[in-house]
């Protein structure tokens, strides 16, 4: 079992290609034995983006703050605080910051998996 505030996670630069203004933190997952599920925490800042990008696992998504779009093949979906988004397998998206403040979300994806996005 663990307890520890997001604030306490190490916030990274995925650097990876196609992102711009993008930090995450892995919350829990391999550090931790997790063998089902990642989740992980993304800030986009005002302007910024993660790459436009499929794969072959779903994830699930929890707006925390801001404001953004879901890039997809059929058009951009608007995004707000509270919003819950599932990304189907192989589906390409992007997630945009449109606001002034940073986008924040939750993400899980299931393990193992790159963790980087």
């Amino acid at each position: 079992m663990k307890v520890k505030p997001i604030t306490q996670h190490e916030q990274v630069d995925p650097g990876l290609p196609g992102t711009s203004g993008v930090k995450m933190r892995m919350l829990i997952g391999p550090q931790d034995g997790a063998r089902i599920f990642h989740m992980r925490q993304f800030e986009v800042a005002a302007g910024g983006h993660t790459p436009h990008h499929q794969h072959d696992y779903e994830h699930e998504v929890l707006i925390l703050s801001g404001r953004g779009a879901l890039r997809a093949d059929d058009g951009d979906k608007p995004l707000k605080a509270g919003d819950v988004v599932w990304i189907e397998p192989n589906a390409r998206h992007q997630f945009l910051n449109t606001g002034t403040d940073p986008l924040e979300f939750i993400c899980l994806i299931p393990a193992p998996q790159n963790c980087a996005l």
